[in-house]
Order: C-alpha cells, then structure tokens, then sequence
C-alpha cells in the first residue's frame, strides 16, 4: 500500500494564534512538534495496514515545520514548495492508494477555528467552488481524486470534519477542536495522537473504493478577495470574470485548469 499525507498546522490540536503558526517565533516550536507528532501517528496507523511507503507534504507556510528525524523510515518528506498547480498536494500521483489530511481547518469566512483562511490568510475574503464555501480539504480533496485516489482520513476542526462528510459521508475523521470566536477548545494532545492513529487504521482498512470522491462534471468558482485591486488583476487571467470590484468568477470542466488559475492569481 502506498499512502499520500498532506500536513497542515491550523488543524493541529491545541493550536490558536497566528504566532504559533509561524516558523520564526518561538510560540511555534511547541505546535511544529505537535504536528510532527499527529503526521507520525497517522504514519503509524497506515503501518499497521502494512502499508509499504508513505509520501508526507509538508503543506503549511514555509514547508519546513516537520522534523523528519521522529517520523517512520518507509516515510518520504516533501519540504518547500515546488511552485507548480498541486501546492499542498505536490508529489502525489495515481500510484497512491489512499489520501491522508492532517492538521486540516475551516475555511475562510467560516467560524470553525480562529485561523480559518483558504490558502491565503491575508489575500481572500472567501473562495467558493460549486456555491460552497471551499475550504483547503476541498480544494486538496478534488486534486487527489483528479488522480483517482481515494480520500480517505482527516484530523482538524470540528466544522471542517463535519463538513467533509458531504464530500464523501465515509471519510473516517477525528476532530481534535472547535472554534469560539476567536478561540478554541482542544482535546488533549495525547488523546488526539491515540485517535489519529486508530482513525487512520479503520480509514485503511478494508475496501478503500468507499472513499472514492466522485469531480462535479462543472467546476464554477467565485473568489472574493480582501483588495480590489487584487481582483482587476485577477480578472485579466484568462477566462476571469469581475463580478464586481472584489471578485471574479471562473468556470472549467477541467479540475486542473482551476488549480492552473489558482497558482496564477
């Protein structure tokens, strides 16, 4: 078995300030090694499902947050961006056989957690694929099944692991805190590793075609960002229409084309 791990922090348990988000503070070093730990327990539930190699993305900010030294050796390691269409799912490829999301959040305009955001914090107001608010799982989601892989595990808010439930109502996920305004409540760290791991083995075992995510025949996309002249200069990418003076729309047939215009703008 060959299993895809995209790795965020936002998600991660205990985690509610920017500043413990960011690699050069030193609140930080505390919630990188939190998230070093959950991607290791999900590693650890794959392993009990014999799985042979595990390619993990380091996906949040500067890419280099996870200590790779505390993670198992059938364990691969994409560090910094590439700066290709995939960003947070960069490396994966049909040969995979299962996506994992860790440490995963609500999007933006959403109340889940206090640093809910869509790929960029301080860029959109919202991004919206289908009329529904798009968070980064759906985003990632749609790419692993562009690739026909199965999605099958997510840790990371409450909101967000409800949420995932209308992409595919068998995903296995554990939340592991819910947003309040601009705070959160947490489960304990421990209990958070246990449940991520056991999470993992049942989202792996059995028949993984359950977790299968189906693309709409139609991607429309709307994308509200914070400036308007963000969005002038988005509504020059071809195909982009301003709607008005904070937001464009984009439609395709093809998932990767919108991935495409995503990088660009």
């Amino acid at each position: 078995m060959r299993v895809y791990i995209s790795a965020d922090i936002e998600g991660t348990c205990g985690i509610v300030n920017w500043e413990e988000t960011n690699l050069n503070c030193a609140h930080s070093e505390y919630h990188k090694t939190q998230m070093t730990k959950e991607v290791k327990s999900a590693c650890d539930g794959a392993n009990t499902n014999n799985c042979d190699f595990i390619l993990v993305k380091d996906a949040h900010d500067s890419a280099r947050n996870i200590n790779p030294s505390l993670l198992p050796t059938n364990v691969s390691l994409v560090r910094g961006w590439t700066n290709g269409p995939l960003i947070m799912m960069s490396g994966i490829d049909p040969t995979f056989d299962a996506t994992l999301f860790i440490g995963y959040h609500s999007g933006a305009s959403q109340d889940g957690n206090p640093l809910s955001h869509t790929m960029n914090s301080s860029k959109y107001d919202y991004v919206k694929i289908n009329d529904e608010i798009a968070t980064e799982f759906m985003v990632n989601a749609y790419t692993s099944a562009y690739f026909d892989v199965p999605v099958a595990f997510l840790s990371g808010d409450e909101l967000l692991c409800k949420n995932a439930k209308k992409l595919n109502p068998n995903i296995v996920t554990v939340p592991v805190s819910k947003g309040i305004g601009n705070a959160s409540i947490s489960i304990h760290p421990d209990i958070a590793l246990k449940n991520i791991k056991d999470g993992v083995e049942q989202a792996l075992s059995g028949d993984l075609s359950r977790h299968i995510i189906k693309l709409p025949d139609l991607f429309d996309i709307e994308i509200k960002f914070k400036n308007h002249y963000d969005a002038y200069q988005a509504s020059f990418y071809p195909k982009c229409k301003l709607i008005n003076t904070q937001t464009i729309s984009f439609s395709t047939d093809d998932y990767y084309e919108f991935l495409r215009m995503f990088l660009f703008i």
